[in-house]
């Protein structure tokens, strides 16, 4: 077996898990001494999560750049350039080569809302710099992601607290 320079992890599906996945990957290569850059591309900057809080703590280079969940959005215009400029700058941090990894959380809704084309985002990831390893998370991955992608897992929901009316857990969610 060959061992790349870097490989794109791509975290689908309806189940819970996907961001929580990546962060896992975010601490371990941390730990492993590179150089870690997350892109979040729907959250807004009022959202005080627990991965967030131990970015901040490890130094980790963080960029909430969404405005919030599109069913909340005032203004869907403005959320789709919110979600180009960060696509802008998920592009320029992969063609860097600053980064052993890039987390890239959420980008997945970019692409099935239309705002940034889907040849656009395989583009810059499969042309990112040799060394820079990416997670990709999201639901209803598009199939050209899939492609792209050298390990690909669906999360299934077989069950969720919030069909039970139990609202998010800090520490848990978030």
């Amino acid at each position: 077996m060959a061992r790349a320079a870097s490989v794109v992890v791509l975290n689908t599906g309806h189940g819970k898990g996907k961001s929580s996945s990546a962060f896992g990957v975010m601490g371990r290569g941390w730990a492993r001494g590179w150089r870690v850059g997350v892109v979040q591309f729907v959250k807004g900057g009022n959202w005080q999560t627990g991965e967030r809080k131990l970015a901040d703590h490890l130094g980790i280079e963080w960029h909430t750049l969404g405005d919030g969940f599109t069913w909340e959005s005032d203004d869907l215009d403005e959320s789709a350039a919110k979600a180009r400029h960060a696509w802008d700058v998920a592009r320029d941090m992969l063609s860097a080569g600053e980064h052993d990894l890039l987390i890239l959380d959420e980008l997945t809704y970019i692409i099935t809302y239309g705002w940034v084309p889907a040849a656009d985002v395989v583009a810059g990831i499969r042309d990112r710099a040799e060394c820079t390893n990416v997670v990709v998370t999201g639901r209803d991955a598009h199939e050209a992601l899939v492609e792209v992608a050298d390990t690909v897992t669906e999360m299934r929901k077989v069950k969720h607290a919030y069909d039970q009316g139990i609202l998010a857990k800090k520490g848990i969610e978030y």
